[in-house]
């Protein structure tokens, strides 16, 4: 059996003693962020990030996804100027942290009555900038989007659950179309020793 990547696996460690010690999906997720910053700050993971593969046409790097407790660790990789889709990530809890390069993180409210399934008018709320170390927290049916910045860059994402098989919603904020369907593709890779 292969030996992962000893920040990986502390880092799952923690997370695997989290899960078991704290019922609340919200609350595990606030005490996994510092975890995620210290994983996102490593040297050693930066560096290595460098020669990861790319993730356009909506893939993700799976790390790992964990059997008892079912969360999810996960990687992307985005080039210069990429432009990311408004959605969400339905009941997901997600931790998003930028390990190389920056992003924006664009957040948005739906500002209509909720009538219609595929209709919503949605309106951009925040944007914050991403940078090597920094954490968002995404809760679950949070509209948002992720911008690529001018350079490639990389982030590492901590999902309550393993996307791909739930139904998401993508938004369109100018037509007001929803449409719902699978999340990412995901592509297993490893981060040995």
């Amino acid at each position: 059996m292969t030996q992962r990547m000893p920040a990986v696996q502390a880092f799952i460690d923690d997370l695997r003693a989290i899960w078991a010690s704290e019922p609340d999906m919200g609350t595990r997720m606030e005490r996994a962020r510092p975890l995620m910053e210290k994983l996102v700050r490593n040297p050693e993971l930066q560096a290595r990030s460098a020669e990861w593969p790319s993730t356009e046409g909506r893939k993700n790097l799976l790390i790992y996804v964990d059997e008892e407790h079912e969360f999810a660790i996960n990687a992307v990789v985005r080039v210069p100027g990429r432009k990311g889709s408004v959605h969400d990530h339905a009941h997901a809890w997600v931790l998003y942290g930028v390990l190389h390069g920056t992003e924006s993180l664009e957040r948005y409210e739906r500002v209509d009555d909720r009538s219609r399934e595929d209709f919503a008018q949605v309106r951009m709320t925040s944007v914050s900038v991403g940078t090597p170390g920094k954490v968002d927290l995404v809760p679950p049916f949070d509209i948002h989007a992720e911008q690529g910045g001018p350079t490639r860059s990389v982030a590492m994402i901590l999902r309550s659950t393993k996307l791909g098989s739930i139904t998401q919603r993508q938004y369109d904020p100018v037509t007001g179309a929803v449409r719902a369907g699978p999340g990412p593709t995901q592509i297993p890779f490893e981060l040995t020793a």
